[in-house]
């Protein structure tokens, strides 16, 4: 099965103004889901997401209660820039 690299993962804000957005990547671990684990790039937030797009955040700490995100956003691995000719839009 294949599971996109990147996610964005979206969060009420904390004023309840906007979202906060926390970008996490595959890593080689499961879950207990058998779905792959994400983590962000300080370790902190880590979360299972399944191929449905189902979360469940996982504790990195002794006393931490990861929030739950609202909704995780798959993102595109961006190709990279062409040097040749490209047509104007």
């Amino acid at each position: 099965m294949s599971y996109p690299e990147i996610y964005e993962l979206v969060f009420e804000a904390p004023t309840g103004a906007g979202s906060d957005v926390v970008v996490v990547r595959r890593t080689e671990l499961k879950g207990a889901g058998g779905h792959p684990i994400y983590m962000d790039e300080t370790g902190i937030v880590r979360a299972e997401i399944s191929d449905r797009g189902e979360i469940r955040m996982l504790a990195t700490g002794g006393h931490q209660a990861p929030r739950r995100p609202l909704g995780a956003r798959p993102v595109e691995r961006r190709k990279p820039a062409h040097h040749g000719h490209t047509p104007h839009r």
